[in-house]
């Protein structure tokens, strides 16, 4: 049936996706580092893939990777289906991260309702080119392009939603592995929070809040010297796993997530 005009489209019942945010731990571009940009002396940074419309609205921009939904799946499958189409990727941590349905995002079109899915990629899920193609292409959080629909609001709400749980072990082990130095995990910490953090500080108040224990192994990366390697200790009756960030909803169904003062503390001697 063809739709009719504007305020006639409005009314048809909305389309329903599903979209995903993919996170992954990657180096700092060449070019912010020799520009002195503000990712500038960081280890690593977080990268995302994004897809090129091909279609309008918003021919020829970045998106999202996503799909439409089948009978004969799951919303889970449905958003791996999506992942693996754009990554060839099939990530341990995939979690739903919220529904947009704003009636604005559609720009005129049917109404369209997206499920979003947030998912972290770590050296265990496979080996990443983050040089990218044509079409599909991997992106620095902290730069990317314009984006089509209302997808940057979706990626900062995941970020958000990522930096309120950045005390879980769960977050920090499928970007680092279970096993790490406090150099590795301070490069996850830094990307998260997008800034340069004080690794001594760091130090300090990692080994002082009771979350990690010594394996007694040693790791030596580079020419420095053999670093020590930690894991995230699980105490009888001690629950790392809660998440840190709280949310609240607005008017226009965006959430802001509070601080994480955890985070916040780890930035400041």
């Amino acid at each position: 049936m063809i739709m009719g005009n504007v305020s006639e489209r409005r009314k048809q019942p909305p389309q329903v996706g599903v979209s995903v945010v993919i996170l992954a731990l990657g180096p700092v571009p060449q070019s912010d580092v020799g520009a002195g940009a503000a990712l500038s002396g960081m280890g690593s940074t977080l990268w995302m893939p994004l897809v090129k419309r091909v279609r309008q609205p918003f021919l020829g921009q970045w998106a999202l990777p996503g799909g439409g939904l089948r009978a004969d799946h799951s919303l889970e499958q449905s958003a791996y289906a999506a992942l693996e189409s754009t990554t060839s990727l099939h990530p341990k941590y995939l979690e739903q991260l919220y529904t947009f349905g704003d009636p604005a995002r559609s720009h005129g079109g049917l109404p369209m309702v997206s499920i979003v899915y947030w998912a972290l990629v770590g050296e265990a899920d496979g080996r990443i080119d983050f040089a990218g193609g044509d079409n599909v292409k991997w992106f620095p959080v902290n730069h990317l392009p314009e984006l089509a629909f209302d997808h940057r609001t979706i990626v900062e709400y995941a970020m958000n939603r990522l930096r309120g749980k950045i005390e879980s072990p769960d977050i920090a082990t499928r970007l680092v592995g279970e096993r790490f130095t406090l150099s590795q995990l301070h490069d996850v910490y830094e990307a998260i929070a997008g800034q340069r953090i004080d690794l001594a500080n760091f130090r300090r108040k990692m080994l002082a809040s009771g979350l990690l224990e010594d394996t007694g192994e040693k790791l030596r990366i580079g020419r420095n010297r053999p670093a020590a390697v930690y894991r995230y200790s699980r105490k009888p009756g001690t629950d790392l796993w809660t998440e840190a960030g709280t949310a609240s909803e607005s008017d226009d169904t965006r959430i802001a997530f509070q601080d994480d003062d955890a985070l916040s503390a780890l930035m400041t001697a």
